[in-house]
């Protein structure tokens, strides 16, 4: 039978080990240092779970757009069950794509067939009118930028089978949305409850301030693109402009993306215009600026003065960054998430100040 190890001397036990650190400079410089490690670890594991992070931020910005759908109906009708609500903005948004593939599908799909080929000839006719007046492009390859829009704008047109790039993603997000939108409080209690106990009631005013922010910035970018699409497509029809349907339904769904969906739109608008006559081609530029105008002086304010008021160039700073870092799906949340990233810094300076309130003053 084994003897039990003996206990180790007493002059042993009390002898610093390798994890031990007096010094107190040390010890403040390790600390610091393992701050910094983590910090460096929590980025390079949100690199790696970017996907699932940004599928994640979709469910919880489709939900406050479903949500904001819901607030909307029960100011009309205050006695219909909240699930009920949310069913019937599911349906009424179901039952509306399901109308435009079938009554404008066809239709707009055999226009999006002839665009780029009407692109690539009026930037053809740009490249001879370049060179006639002595302007050169060797170095400046318009056909090329037009492959690259027409790829984009490729990528919208079909966001009816796939906004985000693929049906699994869109399908991923649209379950994580209606969990979210059913439940809450469950997973803003969740969240709070992995906080320490004196910060949850701040989280709980934050999650609902930036609940409030979404749903603004959401129903204002909804109204622009209801207002813009159908503006421009009953426009351009009056006038008698090719694709009209399809124009309206680019414009519509570029509006979502702000700083960078209303040129791209504008310009495929005025080739298109261009291709008819110089006549069609001023008019369709002259659609662009009056439902730019309007847009931008009546329905972003409007929306602005009851949401986070969010900086041209930060948004598109943030536009180019997410989407070079996470694609169709960053560049689209991007406005959403620089909004949520300020009301939380916005509340913590709040934070601060009362703190720094309740501080008694030193005596003099």
């Amino acid at each position: 039978m084994s003897t039990p190890p003996s206990p180790l001397p007493s002059s042993q036990s009390t002898r610093p080990g390798p994890a031990d650190i007096h010094d107190d400079l040390i010890r403040r410089e390790a600390k610091k240092a393992t701050v910094w490690l983590g910090v460096a670890s929590l980025f390079a594991l949100v690199v790696l779970l970017a996907q699932p992070i940004m599928v994640v931020l979709g469910g919880i910005v489709l939900a406050a757009m479903i949500d904001g759908g819901q607030r909307l109906i029960a100011r009309i009708a205050p006695w219909i069950p909240r699930v009920l609500r949310i069913t019937i903005v599911l349906i009424g948004t179901l039952a509306f794509l399901i109308w435009l593939v079938i009554f404008a599908g066809g239709e707009i799909a055999a226009q999006a067939a002839q665009l780029p080929n009407v692109i690539e000839t009026q930037l053809s006719r740009l490249t001879v009118w370049a060179q006639s007046h002595g302007i050169s492009v060797q170095d400046f390859n318009l056909q090329q930028i037009a492959s690259q829009i027409l790829g984009s704008v490729g990528q919208i047109t079909r966001a009816l089978g796939g906004i985000f790039g693929g049906f699994t993603t869109a399908f991923l997000i649209l379950i994580l949305a209606i969990y979210f939108v059913l439940e809450p409080h469950l997973y803003r209690r969740g969240l709070g409850w992995m906080l320490p106990e004196h910060s949850r009631e701040h989280w709980e005013g934050t999650a609902l301030r930036m609940g409030k922010a979404l749903r603004m910035l959401l129903f204002g970018r909804l109204l622009g693109m209801a207002v813009e699409g159908i503006a421009t497509w009953a426009l351009l029809a009056w006038w008698g402009v090719p694709m009209a349907a399809l124009l309206g339904l680019l414009t519509g769904l570029l509006a979502f993306l702000p700083n960078i969906g209303a040129p791209i739109s504008g310009l495929l608008m005025t080739l298109v215009g261009f291709s008819v006559s110089n006549e069609t081609g001023l008019f369709c530029l002259v659609v662009y600026v009056v439902v730019q105008t309007v847009d931008g002086n009546i329905i972003v304010p409007m929306v602005a003065k009851r949401t986070v008021d969010l900086a041209p160039a930060l948004v598109l700073g943030a536009q180019l960054m997410f989407g070079l870092l996470f694609g169709i799906l960053g560049l689209m949340l991007a406005d959403p998430i620089v909004a949520m990233l300020k009301i939380a810094l916005e509340r913590q300076a709040e934070r601060n100040d009362a703190r720094n309130a309740e501080r008694p003053e030193p005596a003099t």
